[in-house]
């Protein structure tokens, strides 16, 4: 029962993060990336500082400062822009797409970065995934913007982050973590704003859909984190990749998206390679395990 719940918060949770992709597009329309992206900072935030209230969490810690946190951060700043650029300007079916790489991405830094073991069947499925994103962007075809280069950038910020929080000490709680994090992308907004020249908006069309993505946003959060918490990790992982079906949704129907063969070839390719990848690290982990029993 646990795990069908934990199923369902997962899809749920995707949904809701689906819609905070469509809801900052939303608002691009009317105000600046920039402003965006501070007040999704802001707003984030102040999400995350209620539910450290509520855990009785001290956000001013020395932890904070940890190298590894501010590092995080950086990351997060650097994701954070390429995110929110390219949902401003791409079609939400194509950066779906593109945003499905971070797994296979994450892989391939905790190879690189880490020194995690790493075998020829899962770099196969990083190339494959690779080739998918390429069939997406089509770099050298007539069809190229290259505002899809900011959603490239912001999947190897957003992988860069997720690989620094697997070294972080385990002491520092993941609200506050998550609180710091959403603080740093505030100043990028900020500076974007300036260096853009465009005045503030505060008209309804900017402002209620920002509200709306902060909202949904804490939403899926939460309903990831309890997902993960109900059951394993392999029962509900693999529905992560609903996320994909749920934005290209969101942008055919309110967006006036209409992705081609290539972008929906390359999308399957992606989503296949990432699902192998998942299920190859569990059964290495599943593996290593038992002989860990064994040895017992």
């Amino acid at each position: 029962m646990d795990t069908l719940r934990a199923i369902s918060l997962m899809v749920l949770g995707m949904a809701l993060l689906a819609l905070s992709d469509a809801f900052i597009k939303l608002s691009t329309r009317a105000a600046s990336s920039g402003q965006v992206m501070m007040a999704i900072g802001l707003g984030g935030c102040c999400v995350f500082l209620i539910l450290a209230r509520l855990r009785k969490l001290p956000l001013r810690r020395a932890d904070a400062f940890h190298p590894r946190v501010l590092l995080r951060n950086v990351f997060e700043m650097v994701g954070g822009l390429g995110m929110i650029i390219g949902l401003s300007h791409i079609p939400l079916s194509v950066m779906a797409a593109i945003m499905q790489t971070a797994p296979l991405a994450v892989t391939l830094g905790a190879a690189l970065f880490l020194g995690e073991s790493v075998g020829w069947r899962r770099w196969s499925a990083i190339g494959v995934g690779l080739v998918g994103m390429l069939m997406v962007i089509r770099p050298f075809g007539a069809e190229f913007s290259g505002w899809t280069v900011f959603a490239v950038v912001g999947v190897i910020g957003l992988a860069a982050r997720d690989l620094v929080t697997r070294t972080l000490p385990a002491e520092i709680p993941s609200v506050v973590v998550s609180a710091w994090g959403m603080v740093s992308i505030a100043p990028v907004g900020l500076v974007l704003m300036l260096l853009s020249g465009s005045a503030p908006v505060f008209t309804p069309p900017a402002m209620l859909p920002i509200a709306a993505a902060v909202a949904v946003t804490a939403g899926g959060y939460l309903a990831v984190t309890t997902a993960m918490r109900l059951a394993e990790v392999a029962a509900v992982s693999p529905f992560r990749y609903t996320r994909l079906i749920f934005t290209a949704s969101l942008g055919i129907l309110f967006f006036g998206d209409r992705p081609d063969g290539w972008t929906y070839a390359g999308a399957a390719l992606i989503l296949t390679a990432g699902l192998y990848t998942f299920v190859r690290e569990h059964r290495l982990l599943r593996a290593q395990q038992r002989d860990v029993d064994r040895g017992l």
